[in-house]
Parts: structure tokens; C-alpha cells; sequence
């Protein structure tokens, strides 16, 4: 099935043809490094690095190119606030951000380019802005002529006429045009600067990402992404600049934007004080379930905010891995050879379901990215492992077919590589690696559990149990014998 995404330029589901078979080249704003990412930047790295996952599950080779804007007002102002050095600041929350991204279980970009690396491209695609007639000169400052591009408005919808001046937007009398935008301004006293054609200064906000997406990706490239709230004026700038230099179009193919994280339904931001770090929510939740709340819900909806979702989330990640734990029960506690238990209908069902999940999984992921949808293959996987699982139960001490080891374990393979691609049980590997003394340990406490309740000392026996509750480590008698596993 062809890949569906919402092409925001065209406001409709489009498929998918890249621009070179087998091949994805993509582009996602990232965060102006100035202070700890919150759960609103947060969302586009989920969602993004999810797309790109997904892709590259799917066969794709990916390019993923994500900036970091370290020249900004922000971070000038923050600098200024903590005495440090603009650069120094910036690099500072770029190591943070890797820590944030990192633990949600966001992979590194192919490319992490930073504004300050990159000031040749950003004054040579400038100066052929200019040369091409879509920009002029003020005493220091370079402007783009909005009126001039035929094109300004078609990602957004918006009319010229029916603008008023948005977010980062100097009235400045000296403009051709009130929506006419900076893309070079002159040096202020204090501020850092860089040499150009029209004297010190320091880009525009807008630039950065035309000549950095152009630079990595070429004009024409596949997939440009980022908030919904970067529409206008981010990526409708974007757009006029890389295409008013190339003098062709499209700048990019397909554009996602993912919709705002709410708090009691207002967008949450750091201009109006209702945001959380990264750094607060997972001082209070596993990274993974606050992956998991934000792709229960699809990319393009808003979701809002709420302890209780979060919770509840919480709760139904437990079941996909409770459904994992089981399965590393039955492998490591059943005995497979030759046997006299027919298990032929049970397993040929079971396969059966596997192969429907990651089907129900596909098309979801198919279409334009469904990850809420997505998910319930998932769980229709780990419902259907706890009914074999169940199955098996009902013959304790006995050897099964081969046929049954094979499932489960191709269970198991199915349900991490479905995972993967959400960014799911990735820890348990990594606690993998880490488990021989944890398990050696358990053992023996199951063991010295085990010699009390064989000399009917019930209290010992109920002590180390509700002990090991107590620290989040739960003991489970089964037919197989006792497991242990963490809440």
C-alpha cells in the first residue's frame, strides 16, 4: 500500500512519491536553543522521528535533517540575563537538548546543522535573493519584498492584502511592505555580528532554514516538517525565499505540520507561562509512557495536556509489556521437543492473528501516519500472545511442539519491531545488557522464598513478597513457576 501523507500545501491526503525511489529527504525545524525544550517542542521531535522510523521500516533510506538556531533575539536576551556568552549559551542547551531528546528516545538527526556554521550559505542565498530582485537594502538591513513573489501566502492561505505584521515582525517604517521581513539585520552595539556585503550583522530568523534545507536536501526535496504554529509566518517565508533564489519551484514537496499540545485548552508556550520541561514530566514518568501518550493521538490533532491521560496511558503501556513478559516467560520456562500435545489449530490461529496485527499496524502507518490507530495492532498482538500464552498454561510440566516455540518467539520478534518503529521497548534491551546480577539476585530471593513456604513459614514468605512490592518488583505464581517482573 502507497504511503499517505497530509500535504499541508494542498490541504488533502496525498500519496506518496519521492523524489528518488527508495530514497526520503527530510526537513524538521528544530528548537532555538535558549532554554530546556518543553512537552510543545517535544511533540514535533516524537513526531518526526517517528515519520522517519516508520520510513525507514518500510524499506527507505532516510535523510533527516533537523537545525538548531543558535543566532536569536532569545538567546542574545538570555545571554545577556546570565552573563554568558551568546555561542556559550546556545551549545549549552543544544547538550541539553540531546539529554531531553535522548531519554524520550528521540534518535540523532543525519544532520544537525547550526546557524553559526552556516553563514556563507545563508549571505551567498541573500545576495541571489537580492540579484534576483526580491530583496533590497536599508542602512545595514537586507529585507525580502513579499509583493514581489507572486507565490507569498499559498501554504498558509493567506491573502497579502488581508496580512497584519506577526510574530518577529518589525514595523519599521524604512519597509517597501509591513509583511516585508529581515533577512539580514544590521549589528546592534553588544550584539554578536559577522562581516557581510552590507556591513556586520546577523540573519534573519527565517533564512537559516532555506539555506541549510537547500544546502543538505537541494531545492525540490521531499518532506518539510514542524509545529502547526510555524505555518505562517516560518514556513511561508521559507518558501518565498528558497523559490525566489532558485527562481523555481517547489522549495519542498510535502509539507506536515503536527498541531499544539494544550493546557485547559490553550496552546501551550513559554510566552504565556503555561508549559512544562521535558526535564519536569519525566522527573514524574518514564520517557517511554510520555512517548506513548503523545502517539496515542494522531499528529495532526491537538491533544491537551492532563495528569489523568497520562495515567491511563500509563496503564495500557503496562499491557503491552506485561504481554512481552509473558512470552520471555513461556520461552525461558517451557520445555519444546518432541510431544504428544497437537497444538496445530491453536498455533495456525495465532500465526494467523500475528500477520492481521502488523497488517492493521501497516495500514494505519500507511495512512498519513495513524500511530493511535497503529497501536491497536499492537495491542490485538499482545491480547492474542496472553490467550496462547493461556493455552500453553493448561498443560503444566509438559514438553510442546517446536511449532509453538517458533510462534512465540516470532510473536516476540513482531511485537518489538512494531514497537520500534514507536519508539517502543527500547529500554528492555538496554536493561538487557545490565540483567545477569538482577536476575541471579532474584533467583535466589525466589529461592530463600521458596525454602519458607516449603517449611510453612508463611510470614517470611508473605514478607518478601509484599517488600519486593514495595519497591516496585511483582512475584507471580504461575503453572511454569514463579516470575518476577517490575510495575
Amino acid at each position: 500500500m502507497t504511503i499517505k501523507i497530509y500535504n499541508t500545501m494542498n490541504n488533502r491526503k496525498e500519496d506518496f512519491h519521492p523524489r528518488t525511489p527508495g530514497k526520503v529527504d527530510m526537513y524538521v525545524c528544530g528548537p532555538t536553543t535558549y532554554d530546556l525544550i518543553h512537552l510543545g517542542n517535544a511533540r514535533p521531535l516524537i513526531v518526526f522521528d517517528t515519520v522517519r522510523r516508520y520510513f525507514e521500516y518500510s524499506g527507505y533510506q532516510v535523510t533527516y535533517v533537523q537545525n538548531f538556531t543558535d543566532i536569536d533575539d532569545k538567546i542574545i536576551n538570555r545571554a545577556s540575563e546570565e552573563g554568558l556568552n551568546p555561542l556559550a549559551l546556545a551549545e549549552k542547551y543544544i547538550k541539553e537538548y540531546y539529554t531531553d531528546a535522548g531519554a524520550l528516545g528521540v534518535r540523532p538527526a543525519t544532520i544537525h546543522p547550526k546557524v553559526s556554521e552556516h553563514l556563507s550559505e545563508i549571505i551567498a542565498m541573500i545576495r541571489m535573493i537580492i540579484d534576483n530582485g526580491y530583496g533590497y537594502v536599508v542602512d545595514g538591513d537586507v529585507y525580502f519584498t513579499v509583493s514581489r513573489f507572486g507565490g507569498y501566502g499559498k501554504l498558509s492561505g493567506r491573502r497579502l492584502d488581508d496580512m497584519m505584521a506577526g510574530a518577529r515582525i518589525d514595523v519599521d517604517e524604512r519597509k517597501e511592505h509591513p509583511m516585508d521581513f529581515a533577512l539580514w539585520k544590521a549589528a546592534k552595539p553588544g550584539e554578536p555580528s559577522w562581516d557581510s556585503p552590507w556591513g556586520k550583522g546577523r540573519p534573519g530568523w527565517h533564512i537559516e532554514c532555506s539555506a541549510m534545507a537547500v544546502k543538505y536536501l537541494g531545492p525540490g526535496f521531499d518532506i518539510h516538517g514542524g509545529g502547526f504554529d510555524l505555518i505562517f509566518p516560518h514556513h511561508e517565508n521559507e518558501i518565498a525565499q528558497a523559490e525566489a533564489c532558485a527562481g523555481t519551484g517547489p522549495f519542498a514537496r510535502y509539507w506536515m505540520h503536527n498541531g499544539f499540545i494544550t493546557v485547559n485548552e490553550e496552546k501551550m508556550s513559554k510566552s504565556l507561562g503555561n508549559f512544562f520541561t521535558v526535564r519536569e514530566i519525566l522527573a514524574r514518568y518514564e520517557p517511554e509512557v510520555v512517548r506513548f501518550y503523545m502517539l496515542s493521538t494522531h499528529y495532526r490533532s491537538p491533544l491537551d495536556f492532563d495528569d489523568t491521560k497520562l495515567d491511563m496511558n500509563k496503564k495500557s503501556l503496562a499491557r503491552l509489556h506485561n504481554a512481552l513478559d509473558n512470552i520471555e516467560a513461556l520461552l525461558s520456562g517451557v520445555s519444546f521437543g518432541p510431544s504428544e500435545i497437537l497444538m496445530n489449530a491453536e498455533t495456525e490461529r495465532f500465526n494467523t492473528v500475528m500477520e492481521k496485527a502488523e497488517q492493521t499496524f501497516r495500514e494505519a502507518m500507511d495512512d498519513d501516519f495513524n500511530t493511535a490507530l497503529a497501536m491497536a495492532g499492537l495491542f490485538d498482538l499482545a491480547r492474542e500472545a496472553n490467550a496462547f500464552g493461556k493455552a500453553i498454561s493448561g498443560y503444566p510440566g509438559k514438553a510442546f511442539p517446536l511449532e509453538v516455540k517458533e510462534a512465540l518467539e516470532q510473536a516476540r520478534e513482531k511485537m518489538y519491531k512494531l514497537g520500534e518503529v514507536l519508539g517502543l521497548f527500547e529500554h528492555r534491551g538496554t536493561a538487557a545488557e545490565d540483567s545477569g546480577l538482577v536476575d541471579k539476585l532474584m533467583e535466589l530471593v525466589i529461592e530463600v522464598r521458596r525454602e519458607a513456604r516449603s517449611r510453612k513459614d508463611w510470614a517470611a514468605a508473605d514478607t518478601i513478597r509484599d517488600r519486593l512490592k514495595d519497591i516496585g518488583i511483582i512475584l507471580e505464581d504461575t503453572p511454569q513457576g514463579v516470575r518476577w517482573k517490575q510495575k
